[in-house]
C-alpha cells in the first residue's frame, strides 16, 4: 500500500472516531452539568427547610413562651428514712419507753413557672413542698400506751431555680432534661443537735428524664429524677426525694 493509499484510510477511520469522541465528550460534559445543577438544587431546599425550621422555631419562642404546671412527688426517701418503731414487752411495767409510730406522709406538691427562651431552653423558677407527721408515744414495759403527742412534724420547703433542656420535640411529645439550684427551709416541732427548729440548706434537683405530651395550650409530664438538700452528714434533709413526679400545666 502506497503512503498516499495509507493516509486516505487512515482520514476515513479516524474521522469518524474522532467525532464519536467529540459526542461522547460533549454528551460527559452535559452530565456532570446537570449533576451539579441538580446538587445546588437540594442544597438551595436543604437551605430552605432549615430557614423555615429557623422560623417555626422562632414563631413557637414567641407564641406561647410562659408556662405554668402544678404537680405531685413521691416521698420514697422519707418513706425508708421514719417508720414506725416496734415497741417491746419484755422490760417491767413500772419502765417507761417512747416509740415514734404512725407516720403519715404528705408527699411533695410544687408549682413551677418557665419562660422559653430558645425552643430547645427554658428557664423558670419552682417552689416544692413535703411534710411528714407522726405519734411520739410513751408506752410502759406491758407494751400499753401511757400518753400520746400527735403533734410531732418536719417540713421542707425547697425555692430554686430552673433550667429546662429539650432533647426531642414532635407535635405531641417532648424529651427533656432539668436542673434547679435553690434553698430548702426545713422547719418542725422537733430540735436539732444545734439546738434549731428551722435550718437552711442548699437544694439541688435533677430531672434525669422527662417527658411532656400534649399540645402547644396544654400538657401532662413525666418525670424522673431526685431532689436532695442537705450541709453534712448530720444535717441530711432530702436525699434522692421525689424520684417520681406527675404534673400538669399551660402555656400562654
Amino acid at each position: 500500500m502506497s503512503i498516499k493509499k495509507y493516509l486516505i484510510v487512515s482520514f476515513l477511520v479516524l474521522v469518524p472516531l474522532l467525532a464519536k469522541a467529540q459526542q461522547s465528550r460533549a454528551a460527559i460534559d452535559s452530565m456532570h452539568y446537570a449533576v451539579r445543577e441538580y446538587r445546588q438544587s437540594v442544597r438551595q431546599e436543604i437551605r430552605d427547610y432549615r430557614d423555615s425550621i429557623r422560623v417555626v422555631r422562632g414563631q413557637k419562642c414567641r407564641e406561647n413562651p410562659h408556662e405554668i404546671r402544678i404537680g405531685w412527688g413521691d416521698q420514697l426517701f422519707e418513706t425508708l428514712a421514719w417508720y414506725d418503731q416496734p415497741h417491746s414487752t419484755l422490760y417491767p411495767e413500772s419502765y417507761i419507753g417512747q416509740y415514734e409510730e404512725r407516720y403519715r406522709y404528705a408527699q411533695h406538691w410544687f408549682a413551677e413557672y418557665q419562660y422559653r427562651v430558645r425552643y430547645w431552653f427554658n428557664v423558670g423558677g419552682m417552689i416544692d413542698y413535703s411534710g411528714v407527721v407522726w405519734d411520739k408515744v410513751n408506752r410502759n414495759g406491758l407494751g400499753k400506751e401511757v400518753s400520746r403527742d400527735k403533734n410531732c412534724n418536719f417540713h421542707n420547703i425547697a425555692i430554686m431555680a430552673t433550667a429546662r433542656f429539650t432533647y426531642m420535640h414532635t407535635k405531641y411529645v417532648s424529651l427533656h432534661s432539668g436542673l434547679g439550684v435553690g434553698l430548702n427551709i426545713n422547719t418542725g416541732s422537733e430540735i436539732d443537735y444545734r439546738g434549731r427548729k428551722t435550718a437552711l440548706a442548699p437544694a439541688l434537683n435533677l430531672t434525669v428524664l422527662g417527658m411532656s405530651v400534649g399540645n402547644e395550650k396544654w400538657f401532662g409530664a413525666v418525670e424522673f429524677g431526685g431532689l436532695y438538700s442537705l450541709m453534712n452528714i448530720h444535717e441530711v434533709y432530702l436525699a434522692g426525694s421525689r424520684m417520681f413526679t406527675l404534673s400538669v400545666g399551660c402555656r400562654f
